[in-house]
């Protein structure tokens, strides 16, 4: 059984105008806009934890780098 991961996802993702923004799955609008990676991702980690979603990370390219789950994961992985 497959379950939508619209709005149960958070992502980090390179704007083509540059810096990073912060969406949440399925929505076009960015919740937040950074100059740096990093700041995106501390930026949607701190969401992504306040709303139990998970965190996409992605590289420049779009591919998924890494993901970080805040969700009702049993059996969060360490790390």
């Amino acid at each position: 059984m497959a379950h939508k991961s619209s709005g149960q996802t958070h992502h980090v993702v390179h704007n083509p105008d540059g810096g990073w923004d912060v969406k949440r799955g399925g929505s076009e609008r960015a919740s937040g806009h950074f100059e740096t990676k990093r700041e995106a991702i501390d930026y949607g980690r701190g969401v992504s934890r306040n709303q139990s979603t998970e965190l996409k990370i992605h590289n420049q390219d779009g591919k998924i780098a890494q993901s970080d789950s805040h969700g009702r994961d049993p059996y969060p992985p360490r790390g």
